[in-house]
């Protein structure tokens, strides 16, 4: 049998929840000043975009606003305005430093449409390839990322101003 070991899932199986099973750790990480270990690649006024910790692909990105609420409609002129102008600001960062095929771009609003962290808004820009998706995630449920996020962090942030 061969074992594939990811490290670093054990944060997210660790990390304490809340009494009612909650933790939002988009309300706080971006307080820090600390853009690397938060994996925080851009920051605007009223949102940043941070990657991923727990990625469906390589270079998994998140555009996530500053104040907590829950859905699109809760944004306001200029927070909506923002969020697309950072979405498109990501898709072009990522096209120049990992040059992917395609994008999967979206927001599960709500627990029953998939949102972990309903509460906090923030939308997915995942990154795709030809061919990249496999076995793995079907009957292993695993996924398998070709780079460490350190070192993806390292080389997006190369590409911040595209």
């Amino acid at each position: 049998m061969d074992y594939l070991h990811a490290y670093w899932r054990i944060e997210y199986l660790e990390t304490p929840k809340d009494k009612n099973g909650n933790q939002n750790p988009f309300a706080h990480i971006y307080k820090e000043n600390d853009d690397k270990k938060n994996l925080i690649l851009i920051r605007g006024e009223y949102h940043y975009v941070v990657m991923n910790r727990y990625p469906y692909n390589a270079g998994h990105l998140m555009v996530i606003p500053y104040r907590e609420v829950p859905d699109i409609e809760d944004l306001t002129d200029g927070e909506q305005a923002e969020l697309m102008k950072l979405l498109i600001r990501s898709k072009r960062m990522l096209k120049a430093a990992i040059k992917p095929d395609g994008f999967n771009v979206g927001m599960n609003l709500g627990s029953a449409a998939g949102a972990g962290i309903p509460q906090h808004l923030h939308c997915h820009i995942v990154p795709r390839w030809v061919g990249d998706t496999n076995f793995m995630p079907v009957l292993g449920k695993n996924r398998v990322l070709p780079t460490a996020l350190e070192i993806m962090w390292e080389r997006l942030s190369e590409f911040t101003n595209q």
